[in-house]
């Protein structure tokens, strides 16, 4: 669907304000970040020293050479007053659509696996011409819409980066965010689960797990909203707006898995969508986003197919506490067959990481750093014997009278961090600089729920780190109580008070890890309203401030610097055997498990 440009010197990128909207832009090579700016600035008639350019978790300063071309970039206000708003840019004006000459529809990426997308954004935009318009779907607490063909069969869903929850221009009500900011999980920011979803499809070659094609967009289009957007001369009184969304195949389905009995479902492809969500750090796989299809067509009665959908909170930035919906079903307790075994094997993270970064430069390295560890510690896990529902048992958090403990994965985390500590006590940089170890962000420390900025050192001593050992397990300490405790302490000293080592971490976690799993307390997953979270959307805006709670972040790994970032992966590695040791001692000593004689 892209416009060829006429130049090879030439470039197009698609600027985003926060608020959503979309302006397209031809690029000459001699083009810099100021120059996009100045032409900004005199369509969307604010000050471009008050603002930054951002692609990814990179600030442009002046050079675009690192800007591949059809890039999305987000423009900032880099002292926004939350309760303002940007201009929404509309293509409706003279001026404007002489700047934008972009189609309705333009495919980010140059993939050769989005052919499929290339296809139907075709249909869609024919469609478009012969008066068919997108259905608005009022399910879930984003904005989302089902696109369609020529014939009106539903062909596509379009998700606007700015209309997911809390994002400016959400259509349920729940608003209050800039694109950029912690969003409904604290570790995804708002405007980059499309990001997400796109990267779960590459992620899955030859249609492994069955994610449906998925490719980020620019679109085009008066259904979309926007706030306060009104065109007089529309009859429906919308105006045409540009955004940047995902666009994904629609999939024709018979129920979701909370609409059918499990007991159906294909160990195989059980399987195949729990190897997906353990490398890309699932955290929301609820049965709402598992599609069913059933295959009596196909002369295979009473088998079903499933097509696992919603990506978009997968690789979050930090460790969290995972949700598998799968994780208590009797198939994943069956063990890997050899097929898999040999997929699981033939998984190269280095290779993943150097895809995603060609086809979606703009994801974060915090993102691709959780796909490395993931991928490593399924890799491991599987080779050593566990199964799909061990591993996953290992990835997630439990919950006790003094809040979250962290995963057993976790622990394996933290201790790796604990020694980068001790062989930064023992071998001290001459001179770090203001700039080493930081984790930088685009959006206001104390507003963004993210860490702020801090040395390795610091890190040691503040979120995400603040634990101590207790009766009841691990609890978070604040970071007053944790300052006020490291007074007079300094050294190996407060690290040994601090952070225990591997032996007593793993004594302090030995009930949960041999004892029964206690059960997950009620929390929000994707298009699901889950008790005691978030009210019901039809009852009238929403503050930002009512977002889930906020979840303990026990290790982070956006804040190392590259060469820390490898000595981790190492440490990890050498952690990793005893903590499956203790997994399957804890395995054998428990009843067997449910299902694990059943027939399939």
């Amino acid at each position: 669907m892209s416009r060829e440009l006429d130049s090879p010197g030439k470039r197009r990128v698609f600027v985003q304000t926060e608020t959503g909207c979309v302006l397209g832009m031809e690029l000459d090579r001699s083009d810099n970040a100021h120059t996009v700016k100045s032409r900004l600035q005199i369509a969307l008639n604010f000050p471009i020293e008050q603002s930054s350019l951002t692609f990814g978790d990179k600030i442009l300063k002046n050079d675009l050479s690192a800007v591949p071309n059809d890039s999305p970039l987000l423009l900032t206000r880099n002292f926004l007053h939350r309760s303002s708003s940007t201009p929404c840019l509309s293509p409706t004006g003279r001026d404007i659509q002489q700047r934008d000459e972009s189609g309705l529809i333009e495919i980010l990426g140059r993939s050769d696996r989005f052919d499929r997308i290339r296809q139907l954004a075709k249909d869609v935009v024919k469609a478009i011409d012969m008066g068919v318009d997108p259905i608005p779907i009022n399910g879930g607490l984003g904005g989302a819409y089902y696109f369609q063909n020529g014939k009106g069969d539903h062909v596509a869903i379009i998700k606007p980066t700015d209309e997911e929850p809390y994002a400016p221009n959400n259509p349920k009500g729940f608003v209050g965010k800039a694109l950029g900011q912690p969003g409904l999980k604290r570790s995804v920011r708002v405007g980059e689960t499309g990001i997400r979803e796109v990267a779960a499809y590459l992620l899955d070659p030859e249609h492994f797990a069955n994610v449906p094609p998925t490719a980020l967009v620019k679109i085009t289009h008066y259904i979309f909203n926007i706030k306060n957007g009104v065109n007089p001369d529309r009859p429906n009184g919308k105006k045409m707006v540009s955004k940047i969304a995902s666009f994904q195949q629609f999939i024709p389905h018979d129920f979701d898995a909370s609409e059918h009995g499990t007991s159906s479902f294909p160990v195989s492809a059980v399987h195949r969508i729990g190897i997906l969500d353990i490398r890309i750090f699932n955290t929301d796989r609820h049965a709402g986003n598992l599609l069913v299809r059933k295959l009596d067509s196909m002369g295979r009665f009473g088998q079903v197919e499933l097509i696992p959908i919603d990506h978009g909170l997968c690789l979050p930035e930090t460790l969290e506490d995972p949700y598998f919906e799968w994780i208590h079903w009797p198939q994943a307790s069956i063990p890997f067959s050899e097929d898999e075994l040999k997929y699981i094997e033939k998984l190269d993270y280095k290779d993943d990481w150097k895809m995603l970064r060609r086809e979606l430069p703009m994801i974060r390295e915090a993102c691709l750093r959780m796909l490395t560890l993931c991928t490593i510690f399924l890799k491991r896990a599987a080779a050593y014997g566990l199964c799909l529902a061990e591993i996953g048992e290992m990835m997630s958090r439990e919950f006790c009278s003094g809040g979250e403990e962290p995963s057993e994965l976790e622990v394996v985390c933290i201790e790796a961090r604990r020694s980068l500590a001790d062989r930064d006590l023992l071998f001290p940089k001459a001179d770090l600089g203001n700039d080493e170890f930081q984790f930088d962000i685009d959006c206001e420390d104390a507003e963004s729920g993210f860490p702020p900025k801090m040395t390795m050192a610091d890190y040691m001593y503040r979120a995400p780190f603040n634990l101590k050992i207790g009766s009841n397990g691990w609890n978070s300490l604040s970071g007053l109580e944790e300052e006020k405790k490291r007074e007079d302490v300094s050294g190996v000293e407060a690290l040994e008070r601090r952070i225990p080592s591997v032996s007593k971490l793993s004594m302090s976690l030995k009930n949960t890890i041999l004892g029964k799993k206690s059960p997950k307390q009620p929390k929000y997953s994707g298009m699901m309203q889950e008790k005691g979270f978030i009210a019901n959307p039809s009852s009238g805006h929403r503050s930002a401030n009512e977002q889930l709670p906020a979840s303990a972040s026990f290790v982070n790994l956006g804040d190392m610097s590259e060469d820390e970032w490898l000595l981790f992966l190492e440490r990890f590695q050498e952690l990793l055997r005893p903590a499956f040791s203790n997994r399957k001692s804890a395995t054998l000593d428990q009843k067997q498990r449910l299902g694990t004689s059943c027939q399939f």
